[in-house]
């Protein structure tokens, strides 16, 4: 019965929530940017191009946020840097593919999206390597 009382969050929970939070949307994003990234040339002339981009330069930039700023949100390596071109990816998939149908085609894109927003607002934790990287650096200013 106590697992189902309020109790105060630790520094402890709240970390392991953020490294669990980063690894959950990193892991569901990864392989549609590999799959792009690996199927290139089949896709450049298909991809939807957004904002006057051609569709190779929009589906780099795809492969870009899904791929690779992805691998460092894992990383919990410049987490706030990277979560913006993945929000702004998930923000596309939601309210452009899927003209904003959070219920149907779109849910998944948009449940990224609030895990993109949630982990900005949280920021990387303790267990990331901003922290190691960057903890010393915040000490001594």
């Amino acid at each position: 019965m106590q697992f189902v009382q309020p109790t105060p969050a630790t520094s402890w929970t709240v970390n392991s929530a953020t490294l669990w939070l980063r690894l959950g949307l990193g892991i569901a994003m990864i392989p549609h940017g590999y799959d792009k990234l690996t199927h290139f040339a089949e896709y450049q002339d298909s991809f939807m191009s957004f904002l006057g981009l051609s569709s190779p330069v929009s589906l780099a930039l795809a492969i870009g946020a899904e791929f690779f700023c992805s691998i460092l949100l894992m990383l919990g390596l410049l987490t706030r840097l990277v979560l913006i071109p993945l929000i702004i990816t998930a923000f596309v998939i939601v309210f452009v593919a899927h003209e904003g149908d959070i219920a149907g085609d779109g849910s998944a894109g948009f449940l990224l999206l609030i895990g993109y927003l949630t982990s900005l607002l949280l920021g990387p934790g303790a267990f990331s390597l901003d922290d190691i990287l960057f903890k010393e650096r915040g000490k001594n200013e």
